[in-house]
Protein backbone atom coordinates (compact mmCIF):
# COMPACT_ATOMS: atom_id res chain seq x y z
CA UNK A 1 0.00 0.00 0.00
CA UNK A 2 1.84 3.22 -0.90
CA UNK A 3 2.34 5.38 2.16
CA UNK A 4 0.79 8.60 2.17
CA UNK A 5 2.71 12.32 1.53
CA UNK A 6 1.83 15.11 4.28
CA UNK A 7 1.33 18.23 3.64
CA UNK A 8 3.84 20.76 4.58
CA UNK A 9 3.47 22.93 8.11
CA UNK A 10 3.13 26.34 8.39
CA UNK A 11 6.41 27.57 10.46
CA UNK A 12 4.60 28.92 13.27
CA UNK A 13 1.79 25.94 13.36
CA UNK A 14 1.73 24.85 16.87
CA UNK A 15 0.02 21.73 16.20
CA UNK A 16 3.46 20.85 14.76
CA UNK A 17 4.08 16.72 16.40
CA UNK A 18 7.51 16.09 18.48
CA UNK A 19 9.13 13.34 17.59
CA UNK A 20 9.78 11.01 20.52
CA UNK A 21 11.80 8.35 18.95
CA UNK A 22 15.20 7.70 21.39
CA UNK A 23 17.11 5.12 19.58
CA UNK A 24 19.40 2.89 21.98
CA UNK A 25 22.03 4.81 23.26
CA UNK A 26 21.14 8.36 22.37
CA UNK A 27 20.69 10.91 25.21
CA UNK A 28 18.23 13.57 25.81
CA UNK A 29 18.77 17.02 26.64
CA UNK A 30 17.13 20.46 26.78
CA UNK A 31 18.60 23.47 26.01
CA UNK A 32 17.54 26.98 25.04
CA UNK A 33 18.87 29.09 23.01
CA UNK A 34 20.60 32.09 24.57
CA UNK A 35 23.03 33.73 22.23
CA UNK A 36 20.84 35.83 20.64
CA UNK A 37 20.44 36.66 17.11
CA UNK A 38 22.16 35.34 13.91
CA UNK A 39 24.58 37.56 12.49
CA UNK A 40 24.74 38.23 9.00
CA UNK A 41 28.15 39.22 7.21
CA UNK A 42 28.71 41.73 4.43
CA UNK A 43 32.54 41.84 4.00
CA UNK A 44 35.20 44.91 2.32
CA UNK A 45 32.46 47.48 1.99
CA UNK A 46 34.54 50.31 0.56
CA UNK A 47 33.59 53.83 1.99
CA UNK A 48 36.49 55.98 0.62
CA UNK A 49 40.23 56.01 -1.05
CA UNK A 50 42.91 58.05 0.15
CA UNK A 51 46.42 58.25 -0.20
CA UNK A 52 46.56 55.22 -2.09
CA UNK A 53 44.52 53.10 0.10
CA UNK A 54 41.32 51.44 -0.56
CA UNK A 55 39.67 51.91 2.65
CA UNK A 56 37.12 49.36 3.78
CA UNK A 57 34.00 48.26 6.24
CA UNK A 58 33.24 45.01 7.96
CA UNK A 59 29.64 45.06 8.69
CA UNK A 60 27.72 42.50 10.65
CA UNK A 61 24.07 42.81 11.08
CA UNK A 62 21.63 40.78 13.30
CA UNK A 63 19.28 38.41 11.72
CA UNK A 64 16.38 40.10 12.90
CA UNK A 65 13.51 41.80 11.10
CA UNK A 66 14.07 45.45 12.71
CA UNK A 67 15.31 48.11 10.07
CA UNK A 68 16.28 50.45 13.01
CA UNK A 69 19.02 48.16 15.23
CA UNK A 70 21.60 50.37 17.07
CA UNK A 71 24.83 51.06 15.39
CA UNK A 72 27.86 50.44 16.62
CA UNK A 73 31.26 52.05 14.83
CA UNK A 74 34.58 49.85 16.25
CA UNK A 75 37.90 50.96 15.57
CA UNK A 76 40.27 48.29 16.12
CA UNK A 77 43.59 48.76 17.83
CA UNK A 78 47.18 48.85 16.16
CA UNK A 79 49.54 51.09 17.48
CA UNK A 80 47.66 53.52 14.46
CA UNK A 81 49.84 51.30 12.33
CA UNK A 82 47.94 48.81 9.50
CA UNK A 83 45.05 47.49 11.57
CA UNK A 84 43.63 43.50 10.96
CA UNK A 85 40.14 44.27 11.65
CA UNK A 86 39.30 40.71 12.78
CA UNK A 87 40.95 40.56 16.20
CA UNK A 88 37.81 41.46 18.40
CA UNK A 89 35.75 39.96 15.85
CA UNK A 90 34.30 37.60 18.33
CA UNK A 91 33.69 40.09 20.45
CA UNK A 92 31.82 42.17 18.13
CA UNK A 93 29.45 38.86 16.49
CA UNK A 94 28.38 38.63 20.55
CA UNK A 95 27.26 41.98 20.39
CA UNK A 96 25.23 41.31 17.07
CA UNK A 97 23.71 38.58 18.59
CA UNK A 98 22.98 41.29 21.27
CA UNK A 99 21.16 43.11 18.47
CA UNK A 100 23.82 45.65 17.24
CA UNK A 101 24.61 46.24 14.26
CA UNK A 102 28.28 46.78 13.58
CA UNK A 103 30.51 48.20 11.57
CA UNK A 104 34.58 47.39 12.02
CA UNK A 105 36.34 50.44 9.95
CA UNK A 106 40.06 50.14 8.57
CA UNK A 107 41.47 53.34 8.52
CA UNK A 108 44.82 54.59 6.70
CA UNK A 109 48.03 53.53 9.60
CA UNK A 110 50.73 56.35 10.26
CA UNK A 111 53.08 55.22 8.16
CA UNK A 112 50.70 55.96 5.30
CA UNK A 113 48.85 59.36 6.85
CA UNK A 114 49.79 61.11 9.97
CA UNK A 115 46.92 62.14 13.15
CA UNK A 116 44.35 63.17 12.79
CA UNK A 117 43.86 60.91 9.46
CA UNK A 118 42.64 57.94 11.52
CA UNK A 119 40.05 59.99 12.94
CA UNK A 120 39.12 61.67 9.50
CA UNK A 121 38.60 58.28 7.92
CA UNK A 122 36.09 56.82 10.82
CA UNK A 123 34.43 60.11 10.30
CA UNK A 124 33.71 59.57 6.71
CA UNK A 125 32.48 56.03 7.59
CA UNK A 126 30.29 57.51 9.83
CA UNK A 127 28.83 59.80 7.09
CA UNK A 128 29.28 57.01 4.43
CA UNK A 129 26.59 54.25 6.45
CA UNK A 130 24.45 57.20 7.76
CA UNK A 131 23.49 58.27 4.45
CA UNK A 132 22.88 54.48 3.82
CA UNK A 133 20.92 53.61 7.16
CA UNK A 134 17.97 52.18 5.90
CA UNK A 135 20.15 49.46 3.48
CA UNK A 136 22.09 48.64 6.27
CA UNK A 137 19.35 48.60 9.08
CA UNK A 138 20.07 50.65 11.30
CA UNK A 139 18.69 53.95 13.34
CA UNK A 140 20.75 56.98 12.15
CA UNK A 141 20.17 58.14 15.46
CA UNK A 142 21.44 55.86 17.73
CA UNK A 143 25.54 55.38 16.48
CA UNK A 144 28.14 55.02 18.90
CA UNK A 145 31.99 54.46 18.36
CA UNK A 146 34.06 52.06 19.96
CA UNK A 147 37.58 51.20 19.95
CA UNK A 148 40.20 49.50 21.59
CA UNK A 149 44.32 50.52 22.35
CA UNK A 150 44.96 53.42 19.40
CA UNK A 151 41.24 52.70 18.52
CA UNK A 152 40.12 53.62 21.44
CA UNK A 153 42.42 57.07 21.30
CA UNK A 154 40.53 57.24 17.62
CA UNK A 155 37.04 56.73 18.77
CA UNK A 156 37.55 59.54 21.35
CA UNK A 157 38.91 61.91 18.74
CA UNK A 158 35.81 61.35 16.63
CA UNK A 159 33.52 61.62 19.30
CA UNK A 160 34.69 64.60 20.80
CA UNK A 161 35.09 66.49 17.61
CA UNK A 162 32.06 65.68 15.64
CA UNK A 163 31.39 67.77 13.03
CA UNK A 164 34.01 69.90 13.99
CA UNK A 165 37.86 69.31 12.94
CA UNK A 166 39.48 67.44 11.79
CA UNK A 167 37.10 66.62 8.59
CA UNK A 168 38.45 65.10 5.13
CA UNK A 169 37.95 67.51 2.37
CA UNK A 170 34.40 67.30 0.78
CA UNK A 171 33.07 64.91 3.73
CA UNK A 172 29.32 66.29 4.13
CA UNK A 173 26.97 64.77 6.63
CA UNK A 174 26.76 63.88 10.10
CA UNK A 175 29.49 62.41 11.99
CA UNK A 176 28.22 63.05 15.39
CA UNK A 177 27.44 59.55 17.92
CA UNK A 178 25.48 59.49 20.93
CA UNK A 179 28.10 57.82 23.23
CA UNK A 180 31.85 56.59 23.37
CA UNK A 181 33.07 53.78 24.80
CA UNK A 182 37.24 53.26 25.08
CA UNK A 183 38.86 50.43 25.98
CA UNK A 184 42.44 51.25 27.27
CA UNK A 185 43.06 54.15 24.46
CA UNK A 186 46.27 56.37 24.89
CA UNK A 187 45.33 59.75 25.97
CA UNK A 188 48.12 62.36 26.35
CA UNK A 189 50.98 60.71 24.73
CA UNK A 190 53.53 63.17 26.10
CA UNK A 191 53.60 61.48 29.22
CA UNK A 192 53.66 57.87 28.38
CA UNK A 193 57.56 57.51 28.59
CA UNK A 194 57.70 58.70 31.84
CA UNK A 195 54.56 55.75 33.43
CA UNK A 196 55.79 52.01 33.49
CA UNK A 197 55.33 50.04 30.15
CA UNK A 198 57.28 47.60 28.17
CA UNK A 199 57.55 49.45 25.01
CA UNK A 200 59.21 52.90 24.11
CA UNK A 201 56.90 55.70 23.31
CA UNK A 202 59.39 58.77 22.82
CA UNK A 203 61.41 58.14 19.50
CA UNK A 204 60.68 58.94 15.83
CA UNK A 205 60.46 55.06 15.36
CA UNK A 206 57.61 54.46 18.31
CA UNK A 207 54.23 54.45 17.71
CA UNK A 208 52.86 57.77 19.16
CA UNK A 209 56.52 59.33 16.73
CA UNK A 210 54.39 57.91 13.79
CA UNK A 211 51.34 59.18 14.89
CA UNK A 212 53.21 62.86 14.77
CA UNK A 213 54.91 62.71 11.30
CA UNK A 214 57.84 59.77 12.29
CA UNK A 215 59.30 62.79 14.65
CA UNK A 216 60.46 62.66 18.25
CA UNK A 217 57.74 63.22 20.90
CA UNK A 218 59.58 64.67 23.62
CA UNK A 219 60.69 67.29 20.74
CA UNK A 220 57.73 67.89 19.24
CA UNK A 221 55.41 69.10 21.77
CA UNK A 222 52.96 71.11 19.90
CA UNK A 223 52.05 68.39 17.67
CA UNK A 224 51.93 65.97 20.50
CA UNK A 225 49.59 68.36 22.76
CA UNK A 226 47.26 68.07 19.44
CA UNK A 227 46.78 64.74 19.75
CA UNK A 228 45.21 64.68 23.30
CA UNK A 229 41.88 63.92 23.15
CA UNK A 230 40.03 65.81 26.22
CA UNK A 231 41.75 68.91 24.64
CA UNK A 232 38.49 68.79 22.62
CA UNK A 233 36.36 69.57 24.95
CA UNK A 234 34.76 72.55 26.78
CA UNK A 235 32.38 72.88 29.65
CA UNK A 236 29.94 74.27 27.58
CA UNK A 237 30.36 72.02 24.34
CA UNK A 238 27.80 69.08 25.02
CA UNK A 239 30.44 65.91 24.97
CA UNK A 240 29.10 61.78 24.42
CA UNK A 241 28.65 60.40 27.42
CA UNK A 242 32.16 58.26 27.85
CA UNK A 243 32.80 54.31 29.42
CA UNK A 244 36.77 53.95 30.08
CA UNK A 245 37.50 50.63 30.56
CA UNK A 246 41.37 50.24 31.73
CA UNK A 247 43.52 47.02 33.01
CA UNK A 248 45.29 47.84 35.99
CA UNK A 249 48.60 46.04 34.76
CA UNK A 250 48.45 47.10 31.28
CA UNK A 251 52.19 46.82 29.90
CA UNK A 252 51.31 48.58 26.91
CA UNK A 253 49.55 51.32 27.55
CA UNK A 254 49.69 52.40 31.29
CA UNK A 255 46.37 52.34 33.03
CA UNK A 256 47.55 56.18 34.16
CA UNK A 257 46.48 57.12 30.73
CA UNK A 258 42.40 56.46 31.32
CA UNK A 259 43.48 58.62 34.74
CA UNK A 260 43.75 61.59 32.94
CA UNK A 261 40.83 61.40 30.32
CA UNK A 262 38.71 60.34 33.63
CA UNK A 263 40.00 63.40 35.49
CA UNK A 264 39.48 65.52 32.79
CA UNK A 265 36.19 64.80 32.22
CA UNK A 266 35.08 65.20 35.46
CA UNK A 267 36.60 68.35 36.04
CA UNK A 268 34.09 69.44 33.49
CA UNK A 269 30.76 67.64 34.73
CA UNK A 270 30.78 65.15 31.66
CA UNK A 271 29.06 62.00 31.82
CA UNK A 272 31.66 59.17 32.47
CA UNK A 273 31.87 56.05 33.43
CA UNK A 274 35.24 54.58 34.62
CA UNK A 275 35.78 50.77 35.13
CA UNK A 276 39.47 49.62 36.25
CA UNK A 277 39.62 45.67 35.26
CA UNK A 278 41.81 44.46 38.53
CA UNK A 279 45.02 42.75 36.80
CA UNK A 280 43.89 43.52 33.25
CA UNK A 281 46.65 43.89 30.84
CA UNK A 282 46.06 45.25 27.43
CA UNK A 283 44.09 43.80 24.95
CA UNK A 284 43.04 40.24 25.90
CA UNK A 285 43.82 40.61 29.43
CA UNK A 286 40.28 40.73 31.10
CA UNK A 287 38.49 41.91 28.87
CA UNK A 288 37.28 39.05 25.95
CA UNK A 289 34.76 37.36 28.92
CA UNK A 290 30.67 38.13 29.31
CA UNK A 291 31.04 40.29 31.86
CA UNK A 292 33.17 42.68 30.08
CA UNK A 293 30.68 42.78 27.40
CA UNK A 294 27.93 42.80 29.82
CA UNK A 295 29.23 46.09 31.04
CA UNK A 296 29.42 48.32 27.57
CA UNK A 297 26.00 46.20 26.39
CA UNK A 298 24.30 48.05 29.61
CA UNK A 299 25.99 51.79 28.94
CA UNK A 300 25.19 51.20 24.84
CA UNK A 301 21.02 50.36 26.06
CA UNK A 302 21.06 53.25 28.45
CA UNK A 303 22.64 56.37 25.62
CA UNK A 304 21.26 54.46 22.90
CA UNK A 305 18.17 53.38 23.99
Amino acid sequence: MPREILKPYAYDDPAYPENHALPEGAREVRWQDSFGYGVAFRPDIPYAERDGERLTIQYLTPRNDRRDNPLIVYVQGSAWFRQDVYIHLPEMIRMCQKGYCVALVQYRPSTTAKFPAQAEDVKTAIRFLRARAEKYRFDPERVAVWGDSSGGHTALMVGFTGNDWPNAGGDEGDASVKCIVDWYGPTVVSEMGYEPSCGEHVSADCPEGWLIGHLSVPENPELAAQTVPQRYITPDKPTPPVLIMHGSRDRTVNFQQSVHLYEALRAMNKEVDFIKVLGGDHGFGGFCCDAALDEVDAFLRKWLG
